[in-house]
């Protein structure tokens, strides 16, 4: 019987006849002639230790000569085992070498390598501890997420990559063209794009919000997700070209139910990596960011503050903190101070709503005041900034209007408009980054590393 050395490690399985697949970690042969091997399959964090026997058929000529990254198949007993650290041993009674990886070629040997350098093998460095665990996390987190939204009611949606609408109107966009760069089409100067492959400008998405709408407003409940791109010039750790978004969208949702999901949604997700991650996660605490588990503990436990951006610009300009960035109204807030916000002044996770309408998107509901817009950010300490979202305009002319004083055709979203012309109601969104959560979850420093392939300016090697 084929198991994963996840099941193999367990103490149920003692006594069991089994086979074992996966890639030699390490080998150590001992004088009494005999070997262990390390072995392991990606199912957890930890190995399971074979024991090959000197009179196995292929030992001298195979089994002594296996090296690190080797793929072997391995039937045995699993025993109970006196070494430290593990529950159970495999005893062989057959080894199947199926792959040699050359000692003198293969890359990921014993010396520590930076996570830098590990970049530049990102087909190799899912066999790392550190890459392993990160994989799992971010399939928990997916996974939660779907569970999240599935039990909750909402419909799973699936907006479009490639579109013609820009959701930010930062204008940041790649654009998708089959149109010959050495010889463009031109007409009065300009390039004609009617003889591009859609008969217009099309770009990657940088969201799947606007689409997410249209469904919202007929189905009620539903979610996106998937991947989203900005060509942004960044070289930054906290930046990537293409990432993936999980942006769920409500129907008679106002900016105070928008909050609640939020809060709900962030602690769901920690919870439940909390309880299916231990091993890992114990693994980041030790070897990545000591504290990461209180971190997301603290979380998990604390109801969050709700602060209005004017009063935290109150706190923030009364506080005796020396900031990189001065502190004034209509001022987009930087890391520093939602960090200050969030670990000194109220010492857990902060939404922060209503900020001014300047420097928020267009589809964020004006308020009464028409100063601010309806918008929330979920800041989380240590990080700040981890959900954005918004009460969406659901006014006609409030939304013509600002799309307008935002330099945006009206033309352009007439059917973004209709939504608003046809039964509108008021409805709300937000989005969070899985980069970003995978990056907060464990403690990474860098968004390179928490994406199997990153993209980002001059990387695009896998």
């Amino acid at each position: 019987m084929w198991i994963s050395i996840k099941q193999a490690r367990q103490p149920g399985s003692i006594g069991q006849q089994a086979q074992v697949r996966g890639w030699v970690r390490t080998r150590r042969d001992s004088k009494g002639g005999f070997s262990f091997i390390e072995v392991n399959d990606g199912s957890c964090l930890g190995n399971l230790q074979i024991i090959a026997d000197g009179s196995l058929a292929n030992y001298q000529s195979e089994i002594t000569a296996l090296s690190v990254g080797s793929s072997v198949v391995i039937t045995g007993e699993i025993k109970a085992s006196a070494g430290q650290g593990q529950s159970t041993e495999m005893v062989a009674s057959e080894v199947r070498i199926t792959g040699i990886a050359s000692a003198t070629d293969y890359p990921l040997q014993k010396k520590q390598h930076t996570f830098e350098k590990l970049r530049e093998w990102a087909h190799l460095r899912p066999r790392t501890n550190t890459f392993g665990a990160v994989a799992r996390v971010r399939n928990r987190l997916s996974f939660a997420t779907h569970q999240f939204f599935q039990n909750d009611g909402f419909l799973y949606v699936h907006t479009p990559i490639i579109t013609a609408s820009d959701c930010e109107g930062a204008g940041q966009m790649f654009r998708v063209t089959t149109l010959p760069i050495d010889k463009l089409p031109m007409v009065n100067g300009k390039v004609d794009m009617s003889q591009d492959f859609f008969g217009k400008a099309s770009y990657l998405t940088v969201s799947g919000q606007l689409e997410g709408e249209t469904y919202a407003t007929a189905l009620g409940k539903i979610y996106t997700f998937g991947p989203t791109f900005r060509a942004e010039n960044s070289h930054t750790s906290r930046h990537l070209s293409e990432f993936w978004m999980i942006e769920p969208e409500m129907a008679f949702f106002e900016i105070a139910d928008n909050m609640t999901l939020a809060e709900r949604y962030l602690k769901y997700m920690i919870h439940d990596v909390l309880t299916h991650c231990a091993e890992d996660m114990e693994f980041f605490e030790k070897r990545i960011q000591p504290g990461v588990t209180a971190a997301l503990q603290l979380v998990l436990d604390t109801p969050f503050t709700r602060l209005s951006y004017t009063e935290a610009v109150e706190i923030l300009t009364k506080c005796d903190e020396k900031f990189e960035y001065p502190v004034s109204w209509g001022i987009d807030l930087q890391a520093e101070h939602e960090r200050y916000i969030t670990e000194k002044h109220v010492q857990g996770p902060v939404v922060l709503y209503n900020y001014p309408k300047e420097i928020k998107s267009f589809y964020m509901r004006l308020n009464d005041d028409d100063r601010t817009v309806a918008a929330m950010d979920v800041l989380v300490p240590g990080v700040g900034e981890i959900i954005g979202g918004s009460q969406r305009e659901e006014r006609l002319d409030v939304l013509t209007e600002r799309m307008l004083a935002s330099g945006l055709k009206a033309e352009d979203y007439w059917w973004y408009l209709d939504l608003r012309r046809f039964g509108t109601v008021p409805h709300a969104g937000f989005g969070l980054g899985l980069e970003r959560m995978v990056q907060y979850t464990t403690g990474m420093t860098n968004i390179r590393d928490v994406i199997p392939f990153p993209r980002a300016p001059g990387s695009c090697d896998f």
